[in-house]
């Protein structure tokens, strides 16, 4: 790897990351085109640089996570069953992620097909509340056992609980805000833990690669959630679908 690898590494990260694409598997599927072999650095860098991410979500939302007690509670309930799961099989998930392409091209193909069946059945409906506050325990958590499933490289922590708010008939641009907001803690939670179990064995050149990574990904991800507030308030998540299912063929082809 190089300070270009991890730039470009840092673009996919901000773009991808709260699209319901799967940033984890445009990361690895990246390594693939730019001739990287999976490591335990570059998955360790991979789950490192969204943290970069992460970080636009708390600079645009942190009065709305930290100083809303009904919305900090939600987002807690709903990061319960990821903590937990996580830490059940973080040695599983970090051999699924080694493993690479395979496992990410299949939960590409049927994550977007999933996500398909339930736009098909959903509708905004003008009388449902949008604010997240107006959101319950039950439904918080709901998203978060949908969220942990994001663990599996390929089915996007956003495409997660998108599709658990779909099921659950929530209004899109609330699924949405919610999604940003528990990936706060979720992901600061799984790099957190990831570099603890890792950084050890990092050198200065390695340092210096995740450092390129992060910066790039916060700036890019500020421009993405934007946009991706603007695009949902006019149209659906079927496109994200048919996405997925596009690139897993494409990759399938090409493995």
């Amino acid at each position: 790897m190089n300070l270009w690898h991890a730039a470009i590494f840092g673009i996919v990260e901000g773009i991808t990351e709260f699209l319901p694409i799967s940033s984890t598997g445009h990361l690895i599927l990246t390594a693939k085109l730019l001739g990287l072999e999976q490591s335990v650095f570059l998955t360790t860098f991979e789950v490192a640089i969204q943290l970069g991410a992460i970080l636009a979500v708390v600079v645009l939302y942190w009065k709305r996570l930290f100083c809303n007690w009904r919305v900090f509670r939600l987002v807690s309930a709903a990061f319960i069953p990821t903590a937990i799961l996580g830490l059940v099989f973080y040695k599983g998930v970090k051999k699924l992620m080694l493993i690479g392409e395979p496992v990410v091209i299949s939960a590409l193909f049927f994550g977007g097909l999933l996500m398909l069946i339930l736009e098909w059945k959903h509708v905004d409906r003008e009388e449902d509340l949008d604010p997240i506050e107006s959101m319950n325990y039950r439904q918080a958590i709901t998203i978060g056992i949908a969220q942990s499933f994001a663990m599996i490289p390929g089915v996007s922590r956003s495409a997660a609980t998108i599709c658990g708010g779909l099921l659950l008939g929530l209004k899109r641009r609330m699924i949405v805000e919610f999604s940003f907001l528990l990936a706060v803690p979720t992901m600061v939670a799984a790099t957190g833990l990831d570099l603890l179990k890792s950084s050890t064995d990092f050198n200065a050149a390695e340092w210096g690669f995740l450092s390129m990574g992060f910066v790039v990904s916060f700036v890019v991800a500020m421009l993405s959630i934007r946009w991706l507030l603007g695009w949902i308030r006019v149209h659906t998540f079927k496109v994200f679908g048919v996405y997925r299912m596009i690139v897993a063929a494409l990759f399938f082809f090409l493995h």
